[in-house]
């Protein structure tokens, strides 16, 4: 049998011999261990919103994320599903999710990193931005796990409606510790929390749920009984779940065990076997004489639990960067090593051009979520103008950079050609994710409509906005001319409009961002395609007077 080889780069490109057909050539070596922090925007972006002092931690988990043991935890995760077990061998109901222990060591790092609760225990200023830093570089390693973390982060603010739950439970959500199974929630060292508001008659339009919730004779505690359509993580500890309470639709928080240590009425009927996220269990419980406690007055429940998904929506947008950022490290990898028409692929213009607008599109992406996460941790404490920019830019956000992921994911993947194309690759787990973070927490649409509301509902927002554009005022004539493009299309809004508000909303901010920010080789790209159409329809067609090699240098040291 003929030993197989790896051959350096320069020797890829040559033909190899005849006599040894199983010779490996022209193939790159595995990228593991990288670092998945080495990327400069998102330093910049850490040290502007604030948390320049979690540096040396980001840094330490981007080693760690890009390490060859954490890759292998996330394809472990993903080969081997959850499996739900809904009874035990004797009978008895348990519902309970096994996951591979891959699993396990993907969230006993993220919940020790604080990317779950932990910053609402911190005090100092960027708490919460760098949590989300945290985010873009450890999701490297993973995206399914992210949900639960996502959702114990964001439980905590809503929660905070009832000052006697949240007695009780945050500083369980705010844990670094890692507690899997089901127990008595006050005995253990760290909870997680999962929400539950779809239903199948009505998806995003919760208001129509059907799930009822009858008072008990114990103030604040009441009976569930329906039917949960998408519920992700049934092993969490906690759940905040909308349902119709006589008051009208309210918020409620449901524990998996109830005070006494039994198991309160939690009957997952199957886990979903969705596209991607297969590492992630999602699930359909069934509520019948389930004991919850009411958060909030009733008749709240969407006021209640909104503050909640402003959180998870600033999560997608996050993961969407992360996975823009992953690729495009995978296909400036893969370039740096393959070879093509006599020349290594880095060196070819037209694969430069087309990673060149990969890296416009990531940083602009990864900008963008940061100045979210600085507008969110400012929002906490206090900051009004901050709090109405957050109301429409985490919507405008979660709208655009979700939407671009499968495009720009499919374009990194097709960089590998056709070893991009097979599963240890890794690069179909990564397509297979990025349609969801556009679906979760609000689809496009939902998204769209909610920026107009917002506009509509409190002025202060489209204030905000443009405040946070004048600072860019002057910088660029085409972005100026954007900006006044905006201001007419928000004289013009309509629902049915609402799709090319948004997108020219978000285009404008990201490039205002750039301006601001980023060097002129990144800034002058981006305003002359996305802003003045010097552009074609798919990544690689930037203008000839782009500074290609400006922006690869910045983004991958080509």
């Amino acid at each position: 049998m003929t030993s197989t080889s790896v051959q350096s780069p320069a020797q890829s490109i040559a033909q190899p011999s005849s006599s040894a057909t199983h010779d490996v050539t022209n193939q790159a070596p595995p990228l593991a261990p990288y670092d998945a922090s080495a990327d400069t925007a998102l330093l910049e972006g850490l040290r502007r919103e604030g948390a320049g002092w979690a540096e040396a931690d980001v840094r330490r988990i981007g080693l760690l994320a890009g390490g060859a043991e954490a890759q292998e935890w996330g394809e472990l995760a993903n080969r081997h599903e959850p499996v739900l077990r809904t009874h035990d061998r004797y009978g008895h109901r348990i519902d309970e999710v096994d996951f591979h222990p891959s699993w396990h060591e993907l969230m006993r790092v993220a919940v020790a990193e604080g990317l779950a609760g932990a910053p609402w225990a911190d005090d100092r200023p960027g708490a919460h931005v760098a949590r989300t830093a945290g985010g873009l570089v450890w999701g490297h390693s993973e995206a399914g796990h992210g949900c639960p973390t996502s959702m114990t982060y964001a439980a905590v603010p809503a929660l905070r409606r009832e000052p006697d739950l949240a007695k009780v439970y945050e500083p369980l959500l705010t844990s670094r510790e890692y507690d899997p199974g089901l127990r008595e929630p006050t005995s253990k060292r760290g909870l997680l929390a999962g929400m539950g508001m779809t239903e199948k008659q009505g998806g995003s339009d919760v208001r129509t749920n059907t799930t009822a919730a009858t008072p008990t004779a114990e103030p604040g505690v009441y009976t569930l009984r329906g039917h949960k359509w998408f519920t992700s993580a049934p092993m969490c500890d906690v759940f905040l779940v909308l349902a119709q309470a006589p008051g009208g639709l309210s918020c409620f928080l449901v524990p998996r065990v109830l005070p006494d240590g039994t198991r309160n009425t939690f009957r997952v009927q199957r886990l979903k076997d969705k596209l991607g996220n297969r590492s992630n269990a999602s699930s359909e419980p069934e509520f019948d004489g389930t004991v919850a406690w009411l958060v909030g007055p009733e008749g709240q429940g969407v006021k209640t639990i909104i503050e909640m998904v402003n959180c998870t929506r600033l999560d997608c947008v996050m993961s969407s960067a992360t996975l823009m950022r992953k690729t495009l490290v995978e296909a400036g990898h893969h370039v740096r090593h393959r070879g093509a028409f006599g020349a290594l692929l880095m060196d070819q213009p037209l694969m430069r051009n087309v990673l060149a607008d990969l890296a416009l599109e990531s940083e602009a992406a990864t900008t963008l979520t940061l100045r979210l996460a600085g507008a969110a941790d400012r929002a906490v404490r206090g900051d009004a103008g901050e709090q109405a920019f957050r109301r429409i830019a985490t919507a405008v956000g979660k709208y655009w950079v979700t939407k671009r992921g499968p495009a720009f994911t499919a374009e990194a993947l097709e960089c590998l050609g056709g070893n991009g194309y097979v599963e240890d690759s890794g690069m179909p787990r990564h397509y297979r994710e990025a349609p969801l973070l556009s679906i979760w927490e609000g689809s496009g649409n939902v998204n769209a409509l909610d920026v107009l509301r917002a506009l509509t509902r409190d002025p202060a927002t489209a204030d905000a906005l443009f405040a946070e554009l004048a600072l860019a005022e002057g910088a660029d004539a085409r972005l100026d001319s954007a900006v006044t493009r905006l201001r007419t299309l928000l004289g013009e809004a309509t629902p049915a409009g609402a799709r090319r508000l948004v997108e020219q909303m978000a285009l404008t901010l990201q490039a205002s961002l750039l301006v601001r920010h980023a060097p002129p080789a990144v800034a002058d790209a981006f305003c002359a395609t996305r802003l003045s159409g010097d552009w074609g329809h798919a990544f690689g067609t930037l203008p000839g007077g782009a500074d290609v090699d400006g922006i690869l240098e910045r983004s991958l040291g080509l």
